[in-house]
């Protein structure tokens, strides 16, 4: 929920793009799209995961499984420590600021 501002964002996604470079990720496509960055890339045991970033800076985490077989999960044993959204029609957008993600041009 941190605010990456339009002038930090380059730098957000520089700093994701080296540690999934350096830990093996395959990078299949990176859009530089001024107004909704996104890269997306493939682990070695077929993940696939993605960084988008949404209007006023909300960044997306996403992975996909490879092929799986469904199976039961069991509910979690503790007490979620940040807001879960959870039954929210939309996720609210984002509304924590940090000194530096979310600083203007220097």
């Amino acid at each position: 929920m941190t605010i990456v501002s339009s002038e930090r964002r380059g730098s957000f996604l520089g700093v994701v793009d080296r540690y999934w470079r350096k830990s093996g990720y395959r990078m299949k496509s990176i859009n530089n799209d001024p107004d909704v960055p996104a890269m997306f890339a493939q682990t070695k045991d077929g993940f696939g995961v993605s960084l988008i970033v949404g209007g006023e800076g909300q960044v997306f985490f996403e992975v996909d499984t490879p092929c799986v077989e469904e199976s039961e999960v069991a509910e979690s044993t503790t007490q979620a420590t940040a807001p879960t959204y959870e039954g929210m029609e939309h996720i609210p957008r984002p509304n924590i600021r940090s000194p530096f993600w979310s600083a203007g041009a220097p």
